[in-house]
């Protein structure tokens, strides 16, 4: 009997053991509400033209020892979802940034907004951070102020793609992976929040001063090229030059913007089990520069 008994309890068991690993659903599919778009539809070079290659509807952009690459939407946006599903290199990637991005720095150079969804290169055996930012007018001024909020995923980015998204309205900004919220930053001052139009970007490049353990492991050349994959682009919004009655699109059913109770429930899942730093917990930070920790 014992013997039957053994096998029964581990079936019986196993899906509680997982249950406790993987997101529960958002109930609302966000990236499921936008068309899907070719590369030459939204987006075009801005660096590193020899590291990319365009196939199909998406790109591929690398890093060896000569250069990165970038690329930068045709358009500015001043509200809008913007994601890609992004496919990360595998193995040591240690000092390697892959990047996906809302930006104005061009624009306002050292005065400049930024969102950023960036993945931190690992060594062996270890995971990637997906590290989510906000900079509002300033950043590379010399008075950097990041809002950082650093994560783990539930799953292995380098093995398919997944998708990664930035909702920015004039309210709110939440961050998604494969449509769950993981972050909502909402706007609580005009000091605060970023209001000026922006342009999307994806990048990969060397920041080994920073990148892992705040620059203890560096790009080690000898596993180049380090490629980032990128496909089904989705911008949809307000762009900078719609007219003034252009409605911000949303994260959710509501028009209003916001999250159901289903996805606020998700997100703080995913913060309970694998946020691993946010920058209003540090004590060492100077949060009189970052009022909305407290407000």
């Amino acid at each position: 009997m014992a013997f039957f008994f053994l096998p029964l309890f581990s079936i019986l068991i196993l899906p509680l053991t997982n249950a406790g690993y993987w997101p529960p659903s958002p109930g609302y599919y966000p990236s499921s509400k936008f068309r899907s778009m070719g590369f030459y539809q939204g987006y075009r070079n801005l660096w590193g033209p020899a590291h990319q290659s365009v196939d199909n509807n998406g790109i591929n952009i690398w890093l060896d020892r000569t250069s990165g690459s970038g690329f930068k939407s045709v358009k500015p946006f001043r509200s809008g979802y913007f994601g890609t599903s992004i496919k990360l290199q595998p193995g040591y990637t240690a000092g390697v940034i892959t990047a996906f991005y809302l930006s104005n720095n061009e624009a306002h150079p050292g005065y400049h907004d930024e969102v950023d969804i960036e993945f931190l290169g690992t060594t062996f055996g270890k995971p990637y951070t997906l590290q989510t930012n906000v900079y509002i007018r300033g950043s590379g001024d010399g008075k950097i102020i990041g809002r950082e909020m650093k994560f783990h995923l539930w799953f292995n980015p380098t093995q398919d793609f997944h998708h990664y998204a930035i909702l920015w309205t004039p309210r709110e900004i939440i961050f998604l992976v494969d449509d769950l919220p993981i972050r909502r930053y909402q706007r609580k001052s005009v000091a605060t929040f970023p209001l000026r139009p922006m342009w999307v970007y994806g990048s990969i490049w060397d920041a080994s001063s920073w990148a892992t353990e705040d620059g203890k492991y560096k790009v080690d050349y000898r596993y180049q090229p380090f490629v980032g994959k990128f496909t089904n682009f989705k911008a949809s919004g307000c762009s900078a030059y719609a007219r003034a009655w252009c409605q911000p699109v949303s994260a959710s059913p509501f028009r209003s913007g916001g999250l159901t109770t289903q996805q606020s429930r998700a997100m703080q899942w995913v913060q309970s089990h694998y946020l691993i730093y946010d920058y209003c917990k540090d004590y060492k930070r100077d949060h009189s520069l970052t009022p909305e920790c407290w407000h």
